[in-house]
């Protein structure tokens, strides 16, 4: 008696069916760990982003509040000779020198032959918050600066005295100091920080 023959399935492998249904899993697989990769690869761009925010938010906080504890009423003088007011402040709504003040406890690692106070602008410009200071305090071009913050949308400023909040520091007295300053900063998808620094000499 002879036996029917085997399919021919059986013989030489995988049904052109089969080949397609794995060829479409094996996709499915792929998609997916391509997926996978691409999230986790936004997510962790996202969190340094975010980090690297958070810590330009704290340097400026910490730059800013021991400038400010540190401030004196001491009148400078710019390139032409003119009389810089001890302390300077805008409303911020616009590019250029947000704050302007000269500062005790300056540093001298190198035992240079120079004061131990420091003339500094808070200066808007493109976005960028920066920290420009000056090597002398009087009559020299800034020298050095640090970038507090950037992606700025918008920045707000006030100022405390005696009587209340003032928009802008511009008073008569060259030497007057505020008691406290009030700084706002928008960041673009950032919401608004708020912040407050006392001043110098409103210290205890």
């Amino acid at each position: 008696m002879t036996l029917p023959a085997a399919p021919q399935s059986a013989e030489n492998g995988f049904t052109l069916v089969e080949l397609m249904v794995s060829l479409f899993i094996f996709g499915l697989i792929a998609v997916a760990g391509v997926s996978l990769l691409t999230f986790s690869v936004r997510a962790q761009a996202s969190a340094s982003a975010r980090l690297d925010d958070m810590a330009q938010d704290r340097r400026l906080s910490a730059l800013l509040t021991s400038d400010l504890a540190q401030a004196l009423p001491r009148i400078s003088r710019a390139l032409n000779g003119d009389p810089v007011r001890a302390f300077a402040g805008t409303d911020g709504s616009r590019d250029g020198l947000l704050m302007g003040y000269v500062r005790a406890g300056w540093s001298n690692p190198d035992s240079s032959a120079r004061a131990g106070i420091q003339r500094v602008d808070i200066v808007l410009d493109k976005g960028r918050i920066e920290r420009r200071a000056y090597p002398m305090t009087d009559g020299t071009m800034p020298a050095t600066t640090i970038l507090l913050a950037d992606n700025v949308e918008s920045v707000g400023l006030r100022y405390r005295e005696k009587a209340g909040w003032r928009p802008a520091w511009d008073t008569s007295r060259l030497d007057q100091m505020p008691r406290a300053v009030e700084l706002t900063i928008k960041r673009k998808a950032h919401a608004a920080l708020l912040t407050a620094f006392l001043v110098g000499t409103a210290y205890p």
